[in-house]
């Protein structure tokens, strides 16, 4: 079967209990027992967009949906290659589909953003509906095209402020995806984070692009941008204080030694903690003409290792869906 599969696409057979090849697969063939398929059921959901699967039923209460062909454990070879041959090239449409819609929305995210940043630098005003719409832009682009497509279309650019600002929007998306938030509540966290670092528009370009460590006072400059940002979501008035307070606070630690505000603990409010770990991921994970770009294990393993910063329980959620995710640095 394997042979024969990979004489249109790549393929790889696995025992049972052997882990699977990281990355999203195209397409899964699954004949096992109960036991063995409820786990590989289990590692194929955690991919977005789901997995297309042909199960070899060996029992009953086979999962079955749209993403499901059950077939008997003793179908014909003939049979599951002609299935498996009408997923593939399904999916591969699906797929071609998909990167058009991503790119369309990235470049339409990616100008709004920029808009917003340009509006923020010279005193004008922020267009609320162009904040909804480039939330709703980055919420649509990762539910259906998953996270690691969604950054990797951001990074096929150089990294900037911009591309950042993204980036942590559409982990912000997909982690609030995972933990179950509500629609409301998911938009109001992409919406946080996609103006999270808008008070970078007022730092000077120099210090933004500056390929190498920034100096006490161009330190003292840059760490002014939440205090800048908030500052001008309240002076323009109609954002929610759940939101300027993202803004002002995404660089408060749990210890206590943050800043601006040197917030501790129970001050911190979820949605800040949430955006904040989006934040130190992206930053980490992303290219730099300095420095090489961590390993989504690595950089899970440096925000663990650093005791005070991130809510512990919050980083234990979110690492299973990017660890589970095709690496998307390179």
């Amino acid at each position: 079967m394997a042979r024969a599969i990979a004489f249109v696409t790549a393929c790889r057979a696995h025992a049972p209990g052997e882990s699977p090849t990281r990355g999203r697969p195209v397409l899964a063939v699954l004949d096992l027992a109960p036991p063995a398929l409820a786990d590989w059921t289990r590692r194929l959901d955690v991919f977005t967009p789901a997995v297309p699967r042909i199960v070899l039923a060996r029992g009953e209460g086979v999962k079955r949906d749209a993403n499901t062909i059950v077939l008997p454990a003793g179908a014909s070879r003939e049979v599951i290659l002609t299935k498996t041959f009408a997923l593939i090239e399904a999916a591969s449409r699906a797929a071609a589909a998909r990167a058009r819609r991503l790119n369309e929305r990235a470049q339409a995210a990616r100008s709004i953003v920029t808009d917003l940043f340009d509006s923020a630098a010279l005193g004008g005003t922020l267009a609320p509906a162009d904040v909804d719409r480039g939330t709703e832009t980055v919420l649509a682009a990762v539910s259906e095209a998953g996270i690691s497509a969604w950054l990797a279309e951001l990074w096929r650019h150089d990294a900037g402020v911009y591309e950042h600002t993204l980036s942590v929007a559409g982990l912000c998306a997909a982690f609030g995806g995972r933990i179950g938030l509500s629609r409301t509540d998911l938009a109001r966290l992409a919406r946080a984070s996609l103006l999270h670092d808008l008070g970078k528009a007022r730092i000077p370009k120099e210090i933004l692009d500056k390929p190498g460590r920034l100096d006490s006072n161009e330190l003292r400059l840059m760490r002014r941008h939440p205090e800048i940002g908030a500052s001008l979501l309240i002076a323009q008035g109609g954002f929610d204080a759940e939101v300027i307070d993202v803004v002002r606070h995404h660089h408060e630690r749990i210890d206590g030694t943050g800043y601006p505000d040197r917030l501790k603990g129970k001050q911190i409010s979820d949605l800040v903690r949430i955006v904040a770990i989006c934040d130190v991921f992206s930053a980490l994970t992303e290219r730099r003409a300095y420095r090489q770009p961590a390993r989504p294990a690595e950089a899970l393993a440096i925000m663990v290792e650093t005791p005070g910063h991130l809510d512990q329980a919050l980083l234990s959620a979110f690492a299973p869906s990017m660890l589970a995710c095709e690496p998307y640095v390179t």
